[in-house]
């Protein structure tokens, strides 16, 4: 990958989640071997002057930003402030570190919950605060706007090379399949592997599978990271996605397909269905020169392998 500077020193905060790996493994793949992480036992990112003396102490060149709390909406609704707190002193804390260490480079991620609920479709990042977000995710939103801003405003005022990307929903190797605190894509993987094995004539799926949602492979977006990171002035702000769409109730038939589940596939319209749809508009990074190449029917066949790996 031309542009990316194989002797930097790369800190991916973050390192173990689904979105940190699929960095460590982009950046070890392109000769990238001085990669700084931290566990989350052996650094509170949520600590000020824990996280400022960690970056102090080691200096790194990039600074990758993929740690976050993270949930489905079931998390989001339960623990507002937890999701709020955690996320806003974990951005506030990184980026103020990096500043005052002369880290040279931030990238830092969100969510493309951070637009409005009703925002035009597909997305556009003009659309950042014309109107009123999600209410079953908006601590998290707002956290990661926060972050983006923060980059957005310390470029602005002292000339730091700190930009965001937006990345669409994301699954891929490594995701979270807890039964309660899932996003959509683990969480039907599980339930429909459960089923099969129980002999479950049906599963019932929250809300009415109408909403349209947009999934990205979390390897692609790894590989847009390091294309961002080789450009010289890259936009403050970027859209990740994986240029279509599907309704929940599509999806559902894609996973019990990919898990090998036969059984009938029932709504719950009790509960919330979240936004109507979401599909990012990706034409900026697009024309940056970055594309997803990973199928959504072949990134559910390398995540339901993962996670048989460790069920």
């Amino acid at each position: 990958m031309n542009g990316l500077d194989t002797n930097h020193q790369y800190y991916i905060a973050g390192h173990r989640g689904m979105v940190g790996s699929a960095l460590s493994r982009a950046l070890a793949k392109e000769g990238c071997d001085r990669l700084l992480t931290a566990t989350s036992s052996e650094l509170d990112l949520r600590d000020q002057k824990a996280t400022a003396e960690f970056v102090a102490t080691h200096k790194p060149d990039v600074m990758l930003i993929a740690a976050a709390k993270v949930g489905g909406i079931h998390a989001n609704n339960t623990y507002p402030a937890d999701f709020l707190y955690d996320n806003l002193m974990i951005a506030s804390n990184l980026i103020q570190a990096a500043y005052e260490n002369g880290v040279g480079r931030v990238l830092f991620l969100g969510s493309s919950c951070i637009y409005p609920k009703f925002a035009p479709q597909p997305i556009r990042e003009e659309s950042l605060l014309t109107s009123a977000l999600e209410p079953t995710n908006e601590a998290y939103a707002i956290a990661k706007i926060a972050g983006l801003k923060l980059c957005e405003y310390y470029r602005r005022q002292h000339g730091c090379l700190f930009h965001s990307a937006m990345p669409c929903n994301l699954y891929g190797l490594g995701d979270n399949y807890h039964p309660e605190n899932s996003h959509v894509i683990p969480a039907l993987i599980r339930r429909f592997h459960e089923a099969k094995l129980a002999g479950a004539p049906s599963v019932t799926m929250w809300g009415s599978g109408t909403p349209r949602r947009e999934f990205l492979f979390a390897d692609d977006l790894a590989e847009a990271c390091l294309h961002l990171l080789t450009l010289t002035d890259p936009p403050s702000l970027v859209n990740v996605g994986a240029g279509s769409d599907v309704t929940i109730s599509e999806l559902a038939e894609l996973v019990a397909r990919t898990v090998e589940y036969e059984g009938e596939i029932l709504n719950d319209t009790s509960k919330p269905d979240g936004t109507p749809r979401k599909l990012m508009d990706s034409s900026l990074i697009a024309s940056l020169g970055w594309k997803a190449t990973t199928a959504l029917e072949d990134g559910l066949r390398v995540a339901y392998e993962d996670f048989l790996r460790g069920a």
